[in-house]
């Protein structure tokens, strides 16, 4: 098994602190005769679903001297886990945690900008000192999930 991310703690707890039930920690995935794992898989029943929403998150804490470097790793990690996760469990919506500071600092950059939107990453933009989800790009409601699903 993979070393934990430095802010898994923190994505854990952000994700419980908005009525997630963290189901898988981690979320094992078959891909061939690759054994991989997503961080973490949550489920959040919703009231007026008989089912509710169901999410893995890749968490990424970009803390390495090339946040370039880490980028291509975490998209090539993203673009894979998501092949992995449609034929393992296709209900399932993959998302890429990233903190509010990365986000902020180099992730609304024109260039990384357009690579999230050509390869339709979804990502969990979250404060690490408050614990908390602030954003879910693009926004989590209703529509956007059943679109999903």
């Amino acid at each position: 098994m993979s070393a934990r991310d430095a802010f898994h703690e923190v994505v854990k707890i952000a994700l419980q602190k908005d009525n997630w039930l963290i189901t898988h920690d981690p979320y094992p995935l078959q891909a061939g005769i690759f054994d991989l794992a997503i961080d973490l898989g949550a489920e959040k029943v919703i009231a007026a679903q008989r089912e509710g929403w169901k999410i893995a998150v890749e968490i990424k804490s970009f803390l390495g001297p090339s946040k370039i470097s880490e980028f291509y790793t975490a998209l090539g990690q993203f673009i894979a886990y998501r092949s992995a996760l449609n034929i393992q469990d296709p209900k399932r919506v993959l998302y890429l945690a990233v903190s509010s500071d990365i986000y902020d600092r180099f992730f609304v950059t024109p260039f990384i900008q357009g690579l999230i939107e050509q390869n339709h990453l979804l990502l969990l933009i979250y404060d690490i000192d408050r614990e908390v989800i602030e954003r879910w790009l693009p926004s989590m409601n209703t529509e956007d999930i059943s679109k999903t699903y």
